[in-house]
């Protein structure tokens, strides 16, 4: 029998980490599965009272928060699954979901992660994923495919591999986590998922997708859509993703890009937008990746 291990991290949003946990146990399914909640340092501790609501998941609590990869690295740690199905708390499941995505990894012994299509849950007719194309190493830009688009069946027949999976709902081999490592905690917020697939893929895996299995997504309640939280980490991660992941020839040129292009461009666009605290946000991110080795596990945030 094939165990999966659903993991999913909340931080200071139980209603709606609740709303997931109804979700994954009022669908079908005939997959056997263990569910892993990781409080990751919200303000309010609810695990004592979750642990009397649902006695049948597990709640680990972290006192600090140790961001999305970190949280989820709690969760592999804890997981008996042989199959780890990775989905943000504000997703909800729908029939068969966790079947097709453990067929196909049965199926494909080369698929070390997978993800489902994902569609926006407030417009449940709209997609917001069915696959990623390849990362332009240059720039550090790639494409989410099908993102915004009515979803007529357009894509149905495209499953198979991709080059990246989502972080909102992935489905990965315990196997491939051991030969690619966990998760890159000093990323904290964007890019890790990408990160991640770009190790498992370099340990021998490929990526896929499964157009037939349907996720929803709530998306960006945790951090919002426009922050100074978000500008960081986008902008710091994106130099990171590059450092941590091509040869010196692609950095070089990415930074020439980079310092010129990218930061002219914001830059223009926060005076334009009178966002000016975020000239500051966007300097500091990239000064940090001019002070700290890509390793570092000094975030460059005060939270």
């Amino acid at each position: 029998m094939n165990l999966v291990s659903i993991i999913t991290v909340n931080f200071n949003h139980y209603e709606v980490t609740e709303e997931l946990l109804h979700s994954i146990y009022s669908v079908k399914t005939e997959i056997e599965f263990e569910t892993i909640v990781i409080d990751n340092g919200s303000k309010i501790n609810r695990v004592p009272d979750w642990k009397k609501k649902y006695p049948h998941v597990k709640f680990i609590r972290s006192e600090i928060n140790l961001g999305f990869a970190g949280g989820n690295n709690l969760g592999i740690e804890a997981a008996k699954g042989n199959f780890l199905f990775l989905a943000n708390n504000d997703t909800e499941f729908t029939d068969g979901l966790m079947d097709l995505l453990v067929g196909t990894l049965i199926s494909n012994s080369e698929v070390g992660l997978v993800s489902p299509k994902i569609k926006y849950f407030h417009q449940p007719d709209t997609l917001q994923y069915v696959g990623f194309t390849k990362m332009n190493y240059y720039t550090a830009r790639n494409l989410c495919l099908g993102q915004f688009e009515k979803d007529m069946g357009q894509y149905d027949e495209l499953s198979g591999e991709t080059a990246f999976g989502h972080g909102a709902a992935m489905m990965v081999r315990k196997e491939a986590i051991e030969k690619a490592g966990l998760m890159a905690e000093n990323y904290f917020l964007y890019y890790e998922e990408m990160d991640w697939c770009e190790h498992i893929r370099k340990a021998g895996y490929k990526i896929w997708v499964n157009l037939k299995a349907v996720i929803y997504h709530k998306e960006s309640i945790s951090v919002g859509k426009n922050s100074a939280l978000k500008e960081y980490f986008m902008n710091r991660n994106r130099i990171l993703f590059i450092r941590r992941n091509c040869s010196l020839k692609y950095r070089l040129l990415f930074w020439c890009y980079f310092l010129t292009v990218v930061s002219a461009r914001n830059i223009l666009i926060y005076i334009k937008n009178k966002q000016f605290a975020y000239i500051g946000v966007f300097i500091r991110a990239i000064i940090w990746n001019f002070t700290n080795n890509s390793n570092s596990k000094n975030l460059g945030y005060k939270f």
